[in-house]
């Protein structure tokens, strides 16, 4: 072969080479975003569910175990609403708050020996307060003790579809066997919206008429974002500060959870992100997480 023909074989050669590394760098390194995390790694889960589909959008720890803390008391409230449908019990009907009940430590509403609380207003006080007092009241009377509660509790997390939940108390205060995951928080949040459309108004009030005075709640997510209806806060040291929110706007139905986060203010801004980011069209990129620790 003479040089003259062999220069432009080289050349084509050269320059099929230099494409096909090209592509192979498009495929291989898409783009890459950042996002926030408010927590430490082995407090962090989250996952982003679309409630129509029930597709998964987004998930970190999902399966792993975590401190529900007041997330808890969806469940108590998941039987509470079951028992109104059922007819067991009325929005009218006065809940004893026994000593032990009362005995709770914060936050509650602090209830004094032989008084009562209506199902009503006991739903507004877990719902929007998240009060101790109340939830140990309601799992006393809807199942004689609280550690029987906890029991029906547990057997209706297997029954809808939690894998991982073991529940040890009606409203989330500290106990190292009470365990959940995110992902099981977002089954039950989306139960309670599909189950109980007629009381899921509940999980959107921010606050309620109490003895004369307005209590106020601590989900702050609520009037933050549009499309944002509720439901759940919960804090203990162990846990960091969890939240179940739900999304319901311009025909997008999304289900968030977010556990471990460093501070509540933290934890809405990484909730906000998450819902921004899975509005938005699917695109190519890759997503980097950026830990509070690092």
């Amino acid at each position: 072969m003479s040089k003259p023909r062999l220069f432009p074989l080289i050349q084509r050669f050269v320059a099929a080479f230099a494409l096909l590394v090209l592509v192979a760098g498009c495929v291989t390194t898409p783009p890459e975003t950042m996002l926030a995390v408010p927590a430490a790694p082995q407090k962090y889960a989250a996952i982003v569910i679309d409630g129509s589909t029930g597709k998964t959008l987004f998930e970190v720890n999902s399966t792993a175990p975590r401190y529900p803390a007041s997330l808890t008391k969806m469940m108590t409230l998941y039987l509470l609403f079951e028992a109104l449908d059922q007819g067991r019990v009325g929005k009218a009907t006065l809940i004893p708050v026994s000593d032990n009940a009362a005995r709770q430590p914060p936050t509650k509403l602090r209830f004094r020996r032989g008084e009562a609380i209506d199902v009503e207003t006991a739903i507004r006080a877990i719902t929007v307060k998240s009060a101790n007092d109340v939830a140990v009241a309601v799992a006393e009377y809807l199942g004689g003790s609280e550690d029987a509660f906890a029991a029906m509790m547990t057997a209706k997390a297997r029954q809808i579809g939690m894998r991982s939940t073991v529940f040890r108390n009606a409203s989330g205060l500290p106990d190292g066997v009470q365990q959940t995951t995110a992902r099981d928080m977002a089954v039950l949040g989306m139960a309670l919206r599909a189950r109980f459309p007629q009381h899921f108004h509940y999980f959107s009030e921010s606050d309620f008429m109490f003895r004369g005075r307005l209590v106020r709640g601590h989900n702050d997510m609520l009037g933050r974002v549009r499309g944002v209806n509720g439901i759940k806060t919960g804090y203990i040291r162990a846990s960091g500060f969890n939240i179940v929110t739900s999304y319901d706007a311009d025909g997008r139905r999304l289900i968030l959870v977010v556990m471990g986060a460093d501070s509540a203010r933290q934890r809405n801004d990484h909730v906000e992100a998450l819902i921004q980011r899975n509005l938005l069209p699917a695109s190519n990129t890759t997503t980097r997480l950026l830990y509070a620790e690092e």
